[in-house]
């Protein structure tokens, strides 16, 4: 059988964590069987979808790398056929028209409720010629089997089982001729060829329903894969509330798109105790009986892990690129081999490429910051080390890390002192911090002679030394 996928999201805002998980499975499925990922927008409810919408999920997916085969689908466009579908199962008593109002519905609903029932509506015009004299527009219903059961094999969750007497004879088509959410999915995935169906398990009891239209129509049912959804690390359902629930708002944070989709991968699969998997790995080894049938819980410690691993794997030049998306400036050509030099070292520390981009910014030209209290108190602690530590840097001439480091310890040696009394105050006034990467000899090698004397004769200005 050849295998096709589909991810499916409605336009109505940005691709979801969840989502975007749901269509990394169907990719690597796809992927792994040789078959083909397709792309469907469910736009059916104009009201909601927005073109904006569109254009978030399409960005989400391609910046997670999940390139679809063939060109998406509007599912708006096959409105018509959807429409036809109703009409042909209308024609072979598989449906039927319903003229019971919204307002006698509503009331039905009302009365069930106040009985404390479960309200399950039983049409009266399921057995009923077309009327002609109500002025209700009719909708079409399809007519659910009234006894026996209905069975789902479903390849995560297992053999489920739902009697017929509690499936409801769903709408297809309104009473204004549009297509039913329940109605369009079935006619496009069926007209896609889609084999499988894997999909969040809150719609596995809309699964159920659809199997009744494929059934009518004598289509094959596609093998359904209903996954466990996502929680926050409570056990709550994930929302903003836990933190960025949108793909993109994790682009701009500094996440890297081999990284979540590494963590998306292992939330909910496994494959023993891998946790760092390739591309190339994941697509060899996913498979749908390794997902687990409890929900995941999404752990942004884990997260930044993962990517930590990924920014030390890429080489200088692919993370310049990256950071200077963070940078509030353009890079001028005396800079960039300054900050790849730095980035060596800076890489090592770093988990979001944000956070590499801020560390890099001390190596700008010119670059100034505010010290803080303890720095300033240190700087006035020990002035006249820092005018010491000035004349050093000025006289000066290897520029080269084992010429710093050379001068560096015949000025401990002359001044009886050892690196560790001078390094953190010198880190000081060049970098504005005590926590900068890298030690004392590269910080000053790659800032250059120009930048440090600039730095550092600010700093005997500022303090009057």
């Amino acid at each position: 059988m050849s295998v096709i996928t589909r991810f499916a999201p409605s336009p109505t805002g940005y691709l979801h964590i969840g989502g975007a998980r749901t269509a990394l499975f169907n990719y690597l499925f796809a992927k792994n069987k040789g078959g083909k990922f397709l792309l469907r927008i469910e736009d059916t409810d104009k009201e909601r979808s927005t073109a904006a919408a569109i254009d978030a999920i399409l960005q989400g997916l391609d910046w997670l790398g999940l390139n679809h085969d063939v060109n998406y689908i509007l599912q708006s466009n096959n409105s018509a056929r959807h429409k036809e579908v109703a009409e042909k199962l209308l024609e072979k008593n598989q449906a039927y028209l319903c003229y019971t109002s919204a307002e006698e519905l509503e009331d039905l609903r009302k009365d069930a409720e106040s009985r404390k029932e479960v309200f399950r509506f039983k049409s009266p015009w399921r057995d009923k010629f077309q009327s002609q004299s109500s002025t209700v527009k009719p909708v079409i219903r399809i007519k659910a089997p009234l006894n026996g059961e209905m069975v789902i094999n479903d390849l995560v969750q297992g053999e489920i089982k739902v009697q017929n007497s509690e499936l409801d004879d769903l709408i297809m088509l309104r009473s204004d001729g549009t297509p039913t959410y329940m109605l369009a999915v079935v006619v496009d995935d069926h007209d896609m060829e889609v084999s499988h169906v894997i999909r969040g398990d809150d719609h596995l009891t809309n699964a159920f329903r659809q199997k009744v239209i494929y059934q009518a129509m004598n289509w094959k049912v596609p093998e359904f894969a209903h996954i466990p959804l996502i929680h926050g690390a409570d056990g709550a359902k994930l929302s903003k509330r836990h933190g960025a629930t949108s793909v993109i708002e994790y682009k701009d944070m500094g996440y890297l798109p081999e990284s979540m989709r590494n963590y998306l991968l292992r939330l909910g699969w496994s494959h023993g105790d891998m946790e760092i998997i390739s591309d190339n790995e994941a697509i060899n080894l996913f498979n749908l009986e390794k997902i687990g049938k409890s929900p995941s819980r999404f752990d942004f410690t884990k997260l930044k892990s993962v990517n930590k691993h990924y920014i030390k794997e890429k080489n200088e030049e692919e993370l310049l690129n990256l950071c200077s998306k963070f940078f509030d400036r353009e890079i001028v050509t005396s800079e960039k081999e300054r900050l790849l030099k730095a980035i060596k070292f800076v890489k090592e520390r770093s988990d979001l490429v944000s956070d590499l981009a801020k560390s890099l910014e001390i190596y700008f030209d010119n670059f100034t910051g505010n010290f803080d209290d303890s720095s300033s108190k240190l700087i006035a602690e020990k002035k006249t080390l820092v005018a010491d530590l000035a004349l050093l840097l000025r006289n000066l001439n290897d520029w080269s890390h084992d010429g710093v480091k050379n001068a560096f310890n015949d000025f401990a040696t002359e001044k009886s002192l050892k690196i560790k009394d001078f390094g953190p105050l010198l880190r000081v006034i060049l970098t504005y911090s005590s926590a900068s990467a890298g030690g004392i000899f590269d910080v000053v090698e790659i800032l250059g002679k120009a930048e440090v004397l600039r730095r550092i004769e600010n700093v005997l200005w500022l303090y009057e030394l």
